[in-house]
């Protein structure tokens, strides 16, 4: 069955269209008055947000996999219930099992604003399941619009506690890494995972990024700016619900070595997430829920 008979009863004329891409994989395309934007609903990942006449704000690399069960290499991963490798040596996928599960579309809507509101959701499966996690519920708002706003929730259905790592693995496309700065995270304490895991503090400067960084920031609340020189912009990320912050950028050596990423892709973009990594993780009761929020917009 097509995207689009799969889905039809969810699209809204002129605004929400599903259509079969590449890998056989389905897709929301929206348009809205002032952005356009496109989501698989494989991970229910964000893969394109454009506001009206500017630049695309996500990058997404020319060499991504499309296919059932691989991760797509850019855009905004949904990363749960866990950040990088599992704890303890345990077996599962990097950075869990969201980002690579087909969700199901629960909801679409036209706001007030002419804003775009599309909800997805995850329930337990056999894959899920698997790694001992058969009791939780995933809802993903998406608000497509001149910001883009992001909404996760966990909800705990065990009656036992549970204790989760999450994060929207944001990947923002910039014209050069070399001449790009992120501020608002000045002076925070950070995991160093390119040196060992060390523990270490931000200077008082915003951050700039000269080799491979792949930065855990915790205790983190405020917003991050992503200055732009090249393209004359500014790219703020706003959040909420969140302890960490997570800045990444492969560099030259490392994107050499992946396979779904073209060569010198990595000077145009730098991932700046809204997480809940290591000691931020979430300890969620039985029959609670927890939010949290991403907002981006570009000046």
């Amino acid at each position: 069955m097509s995207a689009a008979a799969q889905f039809g009863r969810f699209e809204l004329p002129n605004a929400v269209r599903f259509e079969d891409a590449a890998g056989g994989l389905a897709r929301a395309v929206i348009s809205t008055p002032s952005a356009e934007a496109q989501i698989y609903l494989q991970g229910a990942h964000v893969t394109h947000w454009t506001p009206r006449g500017q630049r695309p704000v996500l990058f997404v690399s020319s060499k991504s996999l499309f296919a059932p069960g691989k991760a797509i290499r850019g855009g905004v991963p949904i990363i749960f219930p866990w950040f990088g490798p599992r704890r303890y040596g345990q077996p599962g996928p990097a950075h869990g099992f969201a980002r690579t599960l087909k969700w199901d579309v629960e909801a679409t809507g036209l706001r007030p604003d002419g804003d775009i509101e599309i909800t997805f959701s995850l329930c337990p499966n056999e894959t899920s399941r698997a790694f001992g996690y058969g009791a939780f519920h995933l809802r993903f708002r998406v608000t497509v619009g001149s910001e883009l706003q992001m909404e996760l929730e966990v909800r705990n259905d065990s009656s036992s506690p549970l204790l989760f790592e999450e994060a929207l693995h944001t990947y923002l496309a910039i014209g050069d890494i070399h001449q790009a700065r992120v501020s608002g995270l000045e002076g925070t304490l950070y995991i160093d995972k390119t040196d060992g895991f060390q523990r270490k503090l931000l200077n008082h400067a915003p951050l700039q990024i000269g080799k491979e960084t792949d930065q855990v920031h915790l205790g983190t609340k405020s917003a991050c700016v992503v200055h732009d020189p090249v393209w004359n912009r500014r790219i703020i990320v706003e959040k909420s619900g969140s302890e960490s912050t997570v800045v990444w950028n492969p560099w030259s050596d490392k994107a050499a070595a992946m396979t779904d990423m073209a060569p010198g892709e990595w000077q145009q973009m730098i991932c700046v997430e809204t997480a809940n990594a290591a000691e931020n993780a979430v300890p969620l009761s039985s029959g609670a829920a927890h939010k949290m929020t991403t907002t981006i917009r570009v000046e």
